[in-house]
């Protein structure tokens, strides 16, 4: 009688190219900045309309800031990815000799005897794109085909912001003084709550202590700012 033989499929995210890194951090940080950024203006108790402006202007600056950083910072680490694979892809072009033993020694190093290391190392060898990929994940830690797109991480980044950014300010919109506080500051637990227990999905740890880790930061920067601007507000009064 035959066997069953089960096959074990693993399933992993992508996380090479840096968009879901993005966009977690572009709702935290949106979430975290735009209700401390409320409160801190609430707590000197101003006109609601004045909250609301600071909370549109937060958001609005937020997200733009969030996004370009994003853009320049792959756009950085792709064209330091790009200097690299070119000098890599040269020296494959004009010393193919040094590079097949470099990628021998590679393999040494990995515990494979020399039969078997120079056996691999010519297989690379025979395609230059292959040659190319290898040198670059064995040498460099690059993987060619991941680099990651500047322009999606940037767009994901201004997107997650915003939405994040906005939640604290709905209450403004219909409502002002404590109550609005209230609300800014109950959404605000909630949305931290939520982020916090998605990013521990994500990421394969306790969800709980995600969100809790999540709501201690969004609380600490909220009572920061609240409380500086309670302490500005009374001494211009």
């Amino acid at each position: 009688m035959a066997k069953r033989v089960s096959i074990h499929e693993e399933e992993h995210r992508d996380v090479s190219g840096g968009v879901q890194r993005a966009a977690m951090f572009g709702i935290s940080d949106g979430l975290v900045t735009n209700v401390s950024l409320i409160l801190g203006f609430a707590g000197a108790n101003p006109d609601p309309t004045l909250v609301r402006l600071a909370g549109i202007a937060g958001l609005v600056a937020g997200a733009f800031s969030m996004a370009s950083g994003e853009y320049l910072s792959m756009q950085a680490q792709r064209e330091l990815f790009e200097r690299e694979l070119d000098i890599e892809r040269r020296a494959l072009a004009e010393s193919p000799d040094l590079e097949r033993q470099e990628l021998i020694a590679i393999y040494r190093s990995k515990g494979l005897d020399d039969d078997l290391a120079t056996d691999l190392a010519d297989t690379m060898m025979r395609s230059p794109e292959l040659a190319l990929e290898t040198h670059a994940r064995e040498e460099l830690g690059i993987d060619p085909t991941a680099v990651g797109s500047p322009w999606q991480a940037s767009g994901i980044s201004l997107v997650t912001f915003g939405f994040g950014a906005l939640l604290p300010l709905l209450p403004w919109f219909f409502i002002g003084g404590t109550a609005a506080i209230v609300w800014s500051i109950a959404i605000g637990a909630a949305s931290a709550l939520g982020v916090g227990a998605l990013l521990g999905r994500f990421t394969g740890r306790s969800r709980m202590l995600s969100a809790l880790r999540q709501l201690g930061v969004a609380i600490l920067a909220a009572s920061v700012t609240y409380l500086v601007g309670r302490l500005v507000g009374a001494s211009t009064t």
